[in-house]
């Protein structure tokens, strides 16, 4: 379903997932004066403890999301890890933004990585594998070391599994625990950079700096602002992202993480056709944050400017990290972000906090 006519404050907004960045475009629409719903199977999760409504229910209960897509004026998702049928039924009664074909690329890293070649856009060299004997054909296509995931419902490191020279193949395939995976072959890049892009109903297009990440144990740690890269690589991120963008017909926000290697190529990683982590800075550095984007796409409304007006480092509080919340607040300069969750877990998003730096001109 289809309707590019502006959606006016007062309106609901549903929201599929309940997570800490449902939870932070939930405060931002209610900035703009809309109401959310949130329907994720999980009680008090993050997102509803601050939303208007929220349905607990399983992601592929049919008479549940007919309900809830009645409740609503649009919906959206901040995860991709639901089942796209799931989405297809909702769209047929509301309109949904991103569409669930753009989830249908964006959740399975074969489908991704098609289409990131299909565009030409360049990607680390990968396989597809459905058996031990595919593994070790695509190893010995692409050689070691090298990174066996799982095509779906992988993030954070989980479902990925190194392939060093001494790993076994048939030890390999049965961790990774999934019936279809990629393999990746190892990069050697100088770091990884991502650029947020938003894209609104009428094609109009808004782009964030690109942010230079840093992970550690597979999980985000830092984000920096402005990126340490040359200008001509920050403009071929953003045409990378663009073209995701405009060729995917994305309404909504879409995130693209890319290598950067020594030799100043970028290779397409993944994307995210919702908010991300890598964008939390924006919320106290840029005119727009992300989740106010966000919004805006999803709600049919003119974009706001993504300029930034401050650097900014933005690092993520996880599990214990959170504990240090008074230390955090005792410097006047830090911005703290807690995402309401009772229990503390090692490798658990806890929170954010970013600090700012008057941006140099």
């Amino acid at each position: 379903m289809t309707d590019a006519r502006p959606l006016a404050p007062g309106s609901t907004i549903g929201i599929v997932g309940g997570g800490q960045l449902g939870r932070m475009a939930a405060l931002a629409a209610a900035r703009l004066g809309y109401r959310v719903h949130i329907y994720c199977p999980e009680t008090a999760s993050p997102a509803a403890q601050v939303a208007a409504e929220a349905t607990v229910a399983a992601y592929d209960d049919r008479e549940r999301l007919a309900a809830f897509a009645q409740a609503v004026d649009v919906i959206t998702f901040e995860f991709e890890n639901i089942p796209a049928e799931s989405v297809r039924l909702l769209a047929e009664r509301v309109p949904v933004r991103p569409s669930w074909r753009v989830l249908d690329v964006a959740q399975d890293r074969i489908h991704e990585k098609r289409f990131f070649n299909d565009n030409g856009i360049a990607t680390p060299p990968w396989r597809e594998v459905a058996s031990a004997a595919d593994l070790a054909a695509a190893v010995e296509a692409i050689g070691r070391p090298a990174v066996l995931k799982s095509t779906r419902l992988g993030y954070d490191g989980k479902g990925q599994v190194k392939i060093g020279p001494d790993a076994d193949l048939n030890q390999a395939w049965a961790a990774m625990g999934a019936p279809v995976g990629v393999l990746e072959g190892f990069v050697d890049f100088a770091g990884e950079v991502s650029v947020i892009v938003a894209r609104g109903v009428h094609g109009e297009v808004a782009v964030f700096d690109p942010a230079w990440n840093v992970h550690t144990d597979h999980i985000l740690d830092t984000t920096t602002i402005p990126a340490p890269i040359t200008a001509a690589e920050a403009d071929a991120a953003v045409r990378i992202a663009r073209t995701c963008a405009e060729t995917l017909g994305l309404v909504g926000l879409l995130a693209v993480e890319m290598f950067l290697t020594r030799d100043g190529r970028l290779l397409a990683n993944e994307m995210a056709p919702r908010p991300h982590n890598s964008g939390h800075w924006t919320i106290d550095a840029c005119i727009t944050d992300q989740f106010e984007q966000f919004v805006r796409a999803v709600c049919g409304l003119p974009l706001g400017s993504p300029e930034r007006h401050s650097d900014a480092v933005m690092r993520n509080l996880i599990g214990e990290d959170a504990d240090q919340w008074l230390d955090i607040l005792r410097d006047p300069g830090a911005k703290l972000h807690l995402y309401g969750k009772a229990e503390s877990r090692p490798g658990r998003k806890m929170g954010h906090v970013t600090r700012l730096v008057a941006r140099q001109r």
